[in-house]
């Protein structure tokens, strides 16, 4: 199987922090960008991806390539401009969702729930195929949240996930978060859905907050990390071991101190699993 760079423990970078990273460089390991942000021809954007990437690795995390599609209409449109995108950066990593995002002659650009079927698989082999021979490299495969899950159904999530990659020698971005907001909201087991990725590494975990409403659990990227996700984030932890691990945060962003504190703290509890393994295997 594929193996991805561990590059520590790293941040969103998000246009509000540009003047705190450029004047403070803060000491987080690498930064993780939205592509589509970057696929203008210039502009701030670009140029403070240009500075900042001499001083930390970066990740580039779509949200628009709609792998799951039934259409080609936008695709290899969308997947040129990150090609040229990642020719340009050279990033440790690159990475997609599991979603579909496009109909004929209309493109939503959000992460759709894709059905979890064999039809589905094969569309994603195909599609992954064909974006990792363009990009020239092997990229990351995320799981999402949903509200809902589709009565044709035939595999869970990480279970699918397990098969493309195996399929396709891409890797699987495990969010750590949305495995507990798909808890919550369809009553599935969250460590049951690590226990699919049995054999595989994800190349990259993503932890963040979410927002619980009468009606649901939203992944809305607005908070701290919860208790509970923390405590997915140990299993994970124990399970694959020192994985890249970002903090995502896209609403009402505090501070950078908040977000490099939220890494930081992911880094303790990896390194003290990390030493108790050690013991334990003493």
């Amino acid at each position: 199987m594929t193996t991805f760079p561990s590059l520590g423990f790293g941040v969103g970078l998000r246009a509000p922090h540009y003047r705190d990273f450029l004047q403070e460089r803060p000491p987080v390991d690498w930064l993780e960008v939205h592509s589509e942000n970057y696929f203008g021809d210039g502009g701030r954007d670009l140029q403070v991806l240009e500075r900042l990437r001499a001083d930390y690795p970066l990740s580039f995390h779509g949200v628009g390539l709609g792998l799951g599609s039934a259409t080609d209409e936008f695709f290899r449109a969308h997947l040129d401009r990150l090609a040229a995108l990642v020719e340009r950066f050279a990033p440790a990593l690159v990475s997609e969702h599991l979603c579909w995002a496009a109909i004929p002659g209309r493109h939503f650009n959000d992460l759709l729930p894709l059905p979890l079927t064999r039809a589905a698989l094969a569309r994603m082999i195909e599609r992954v195929d064909q974006a990792q021979d363009v990009l020239r490299r092997p990229i990351l495969v995320e799981n999402v949240s949903t509200h809902l899950r589709f009565r044709a159904d035939t595999l869970e999530e990480t279970e699918f996930l397990a098969h493309l990659a195996r399929r396709t020698g891409c890797g699987i971005l495990l969010d750590v978060n949305n495995l507990y907001v798909n808890e919550c909201n369809h009553g599935e087991d969250a460590r049951q859905a690590m226990e699919a990725l049995t054999g595989l590494v994800p190349g990259e975990i993503h932890l963040a907050g979410h927002l619980i409403t009468p009606d649901s659990v939203v992944d809305h990227h607005g908070d701290r990390v919860a208790p509970a996700v923390w405590s997915l984030y140990e299993e994970a932890v124990r399970r694959f071991g020192p994985v890249s691990t970002l903090i995502e945060w896209d609403t009402d962003l505090p501070a950078p101190s908040v977000l490099i504190d939220e890494a930081e703290r992911a880094r303790r509890l990896a390194q003290q699993i990390g030493t108790q393994e050690a013991v334990s295997h003493g």
